[in-house]
Parts: structure tokens; C-alpha cells; sequence
């Protein structure tokens, strides 16, 4: 009896010199290893990347059209400064799109309960055993399940990019101001129980209120 040859598995493709050099970029500048108003040289990156300056150039072009960059030819790249406007519009933007997905959600919300209450609990042990890096991967995930249960893609890759554009501005608050973990705690367990009632506007409210309330530790660390 002859048996089929085994396919081979399909090895993961490693990125492309563009892709390594835009993700390098792009955490250098979110966790500000690349301040806001530092001017740096596509030779400066592309030593720094090990990859050649066609790369750093396509990636440089990713991150002008994300808005975190600015390019000047001859030149290099110019990390945009965080501004009090930037701020303003990243907060309005998250809330238009944050309480459109949450009324979108309500009618289905039992579909989301399980994965926000496993998010908070991940939240909670990485906040007890001081994680911050873990216990701002389950922030956002928390927040990104209710956006993406409302079924666009468009608005959930737009959100992706607001929070990109939050961690730049300062979502290490969870780092650099004290409290504002167990305030985010207990702000998301207000949402769950929200989730868990019968009034769609205390849900809507305990959204916008924690929002809001992160804008303002936002403006307080620049």
C-alpha cells in the first residue's frame, strides 16, 4: 500500500527589508526612542536597521501617510511633535468611533462578555505583578474587542491607528502616572457591569467617561 508524501509545511516568509525597517520605525517612534521634533537622516536609520536607504524610504513614506512623520527631502525625517490639537482630535476621534461600535454591539453584547471579562482579568494580574507592557497589550485589546464586534474593518483599522497615536502621546501613563492603572481597572469593570444590565446609555456612558478620562492623564504628561 503506497501513502502519500507528506506535504511539507510552508515556512513562515521572513519580512521584507521595508517591512523590518517600518517596524523598527514605527517603535522607536511610538515609545519615543525617537522623540517628537528629533530630525533624523535616512542614513541615520538605515545603519541603525541594517537595511539599505530604499527601504527606510519606503518606510519613512508608511509612517508620513500614519501622520507620525514629516519628510524633507535632502534632509530626512522630522518626528512630529505631540501638540494639545493632536491630542484633542486622537480623544474626539476615539470617542466618535468607540460609541458607534458600542451602540452597534448592545443588542449582541453576550457575544463580546466573556472575551472583555478575560481581557480585565488579564489586565488585573499583569497590574498585580507590575507588568506594564502586559498590562497595556490587554488595555487595548479590551477596547478593540467591542470596535471590532461592530463588524467594519474600516473603522477598527482606524482605530488600531488612533491608539498607535495614543501610545505616542503618552499611553505609558499606565508607567508615568501614579494610579491611573487602578482608576483604568475599575473604570472597565463599571463598563462590564454595564454590559451586564439593561440601560444601553449607562453602557454608552461608562465608555465616554473613560475616554475622557484618559485625555485628561494625556494632557497632564506632556
Amino acid at each position: 500500500m503506497t501513502h502519500p508524501t507528506p506535504v511539507p509545511s510552508a515556512r513562515p516568509t521572513a519580512p521584507s527589508a521595508a517591512e523590518r525597517a517600518y517596524q523598527h520605525l514605527k517603535r522607536a517612534v511610538l515609545e519615543q526612542v525617537y522623540p517628537g521634533g528629533l530630525l533624523v537622516s535616512e542614513g541615520e536609520i538605515a545603519e541603525a536597521t541594517g537595511v539599505s536607504r530604499t527601504p527606510v524610504r519606503e518606510a519613512l513614506l508608511r509612517l508620513e501617510a500614519e501622520g507620525l512623520v514629516k519628510l524633507y527631502p535632502k534632509r530626512g525625517a522630522l518626528i512630529r511633535p505631540v501638540s494639545a490639537r493632536e491630542i484633542a482630535d486622537v480623544v474626539e476621534a476615539r470617542r466618535l468611533v468607540e460609541l458607534h461600535a458600542a451602540r452597534q454591539v448592545w443588542p449582541r453584547r453576550a457575544a463580546i462578555r466573556d472575551d472583555l471579562a478575560r481581557w480585565l482579568d488579564e489586565m488585573r494580574r499583569a497590574h498585580a505583578a507590575g507588568d506594564v507592557t502586559a498590562l497595556m497589550a490587554a488595555d487595548r485589546a479590551f477596547h478593540a474587542t467591542v470596535v471590532e464586534a461592530a463588524g467594519n474593518e474600516i473603522l477598527a483599522e482606524l482605530y488600531h491607528r488612533l491608539r498607535d497615536r495614543q501610545l505616542r502621546m503618552g499611553e505609558a501613563s499606565f508607567r508615568l502616572s501614579p494610579g491611573w492603572a487602578e482608576v483604568a481597572l475599575t473604570e472597565h469593570a463599571g463598563q462590564l457591569a454595564a454590559l451586564d444590565g439593561d440601560d444601553e446609555q449607562a453602557w454608552l456612558d461608562a465608555i465616554g467617561a473613560h475616554i475622557d478620562n484618559a485625555a485628561t492623564v494625556l494632557r497632564t504628561l506632556r
